[in-house]
């Protein structure tokens, strides 16, 4: 456990550095708010900058550079991903979805900026994603990105994690969500950093399993923290998943058997990578940092 606990420091560190990088690639990528529509504008600027790991950002561009990617293009990169992360999540937390008050520690977009602008909010940071990822000029990335974003992907699991509230449902469906719900953006990025870099196929199947592996252990972990830490913790409210009847880990398994679980997706996820020629001590460090932020 010490180790993990060391590798984790490491990718909190690199984290931190890629974040405060990214965030000023952010500012340089979104309308200002002086230009109209300025509240709308500033409501994509408020979710954007309420804070967060920034890991899709982080796995990015930790794939373009251990594949030798060069160039500023993985910036727009990251900005579209993160764009697109919190797109999922301004529309996650509307009354007809998850009806949640706070996110981050700080009111959601809708509370904030009212419903409707909320949800053009959303609408504005997915489209304003693809046309940054139009501009780093690679149509793979582009195709990858949209297809793990839409019906196949995190919509798709989003749209089946509503359908399933409140019902009984068995492990093969929380695969299902948490994978299409989660681990689908996160294996994009991964993707994208390694397609602007110019990886071989081989490299991106192997980048692509331990995306797999390391989104639903993401997801995983965040279902036990929802039922073990406090609203303080989470910037949001604690226990919200039992309380709406989510399809999760530990109300399948139990939480035991859900930490069980996270610790042998963090194993598969070092196997993915195990074949790949570069130096992968950051992803290895990632995986380590996902599963430690629940003890």
């Amino acid at each position: 456990m010490e180790s993990l606990e060391k590798e984790s420091a490491i990718a909190q560190d690199y984290l931190a550095r890629i974040a405060k990088e990214a965030e000023a690639k952010f500012d340089e990528h979104l309308p200002p708010v002086s230009d109209r529509p300025c509240r709308l504008h500033e409501a994509m600027r408020y979710s954007m900058f309420a804070g967060g790991k920034r890991l899709r950002p982080g796995l990015a561009k930790a794939t373009f550079d251990m594949f030798g990617g060069k160039g500023d293009k993985i910036w727009l990169a990251t900005s579209a991903l993160e764009m697109l992360h919190t797109f999922s999540l301004i529309h996650d937390d509307l009354p007809c979805v998850d009806n949640d008050d706070y996110r981050r520690g700080k009111l959601t977009s809708h509370k904030k900026f009212g419903e409707a602008t909320a949800v053009m909010a959303g609408d504005a940071l997915c489209v304003q994603a693809f046309e940054l990822m139009g501009r780093a000029g690679d149509a793979r990335a582009i195709e990858v990105l949209a297809h793990l974003l839409g019906t196949y992907g995190m919509i798709g699991g989003e749209m089946t994690d509503i359908e399933c509230e409140g019902k009984t449902v068995d492990l093969e469906i929380v695969d299902y969500i948490h994978y299409h719900k989660t681990a689908a953006l996160i294996e994009a990025s991964l993707q994208v950093g390694a397609m602007l870099a110019g990886a071989d196929e081989k490299s991106i199947a192997a980048i692509r399993n331990y995306g797999r592996s390391i989104g639903l252990a993401f997801q995983i972990v965040d279902d036990i923290l929802d039922i073990v830490s406090t609203t303080e913790e989470l910037g949001k409210d604690a226990g919200s998943d039992l309380e709406k009847g989510k399809a999760t880990y530990p109300s399948i398994v139990g939480l035991e058997n859900s930490r069980a679980k996270a610790k042998e997706l963090y194993d598969e996820s070092l196997k993915a990578l195990d074949g790949l020629a570069c130096d992968t001590s950051i992803l290895r460090a990632i995986a380590a940092f996902i599963i430690t932020r629940v003890k």
